[in-house]
């Protein structure tokens, strides 16, 4: 056994203090929350090991799943994709999980016709299909939410149609179609599980920037995540406003002129930033 000299060893263990001393402080760093490695910090701004990169618009998809859920236009169910900035004929979506719980790691790649293209084992939304087929008949769509609002169901069920009341929702348009599976498919589980089911969803959507579905739910696109969150949140309100006003007489609603003009004020740059951080931070989410 080799055993150094005696100035060796003391350099030996002077050194070996100084980097057991380094370790424990930065440790103590970690464990404050004021410290850590730049291994670890990088693998979180990527989203972890085979997620998706963390660009703007993957990550205000996870802030809007949470959004979405805190102003209770989602629950366990709904979901928001976003059109592939890389690619426009893929869009990403979560994995099946309710959307107050989505994180980076969570979201997916589809193709165009709602194929997963790296699922890893993940379960994808059984109504993808929904968002592959506006993305196919919408090339303006950038962002597409489907949702079950309780409020708006109402308007999905009988011959009062839901339309904008109040300024603020005049991003869902001045007239909202209603689709009903039984016209094509008969009776069904009501959810969109096949592409043909998504297209003939799409068609009754049209040019509209919101859609009902019978016994079921809605659609709402955009060409923004921000617009596409802000109009579902104010479909719900608009909704919540017309019912109660319903019970006091019959609500008078806003002119095509005016839905117009109230709208291109609603989608300017300064609105939609101003919204988009308010409801940001009602959800604790970075406003990014």
């Amino acid at each position: 056994m080799d055993v150094p000299e005696p100035g060796v060893a003391d350099s030996l263990r002077c050194t070996r203090r100084r980097v057991l001393g380094a370790s424990a402080s930065i440790a103590a760093l970690a464990a404050m929350g004021l410290g850590g490695n730049a291994h670890a910090q990088s693998k979180r701004e990527r989203g972890g090991a085979g997620t998706l990169p963390a660009l703007p618009e993957f990550r205000r998809l996870v802030a809007a799943n949470r959004i979405l859920a805190n102003e209770g236009v989602v629950d366990a169910f709904g979901h928001i994709s976003v059109r592939d900035p890389r690619n426009p004929k893929q869009f990403v979506l979560a994995r099946s999980r309710s959307p107050a719980l989505v994180e980076l790691g969570d979201l997916m790649e589809f193709d165009a016709e709602g194929a997963p293209l790296d699922a890893r084992g993940r379960t994808p939304y059984g109504e993808r299909m929904i968002h592959a087929a506006v993305y196919e008949a919408r090339p303006d769509v950038m962002s597409v939410v489907h949702h079950h609002a309780y409020a708006v169901l109402p308007f999905a069920i009988t011959n009062t149609p839901l339309k904008p009341v109040i300024h603020t929702a005049s991003l869902i348009g001045a007239e909202i179609p209603v689709w009903d599976s039984r016209t094509r498919f008969g009776a069904t589980d009501m959810l969109v599980r096949t592409l043909d089911q998504g297209r003939d969803l799409a068609k009754t959507l049209g040019p509209h920037t919101c859609a009902l579905m019978r016994g079921h739910g809605a659609v709402v696109v955009a060409g923004s995540i921000q617009a596409a969150v802000m109009t579902a949140v104010y479909m719900l309100v608009n909704a919540n406003v017309e019912r109660e006003a319903l019970a006091l007489g019959k609500p008078e609603g806003l002119s095509a002129a005016e839905i117009e003009k109230s709208a291109a004020t609603q989608l300017s740059p300064l609105a939609l930033d101003r919204a988009w951080e308010y409801f940001c931070q009602r959800a604790g989410v970075e406003a990014v």
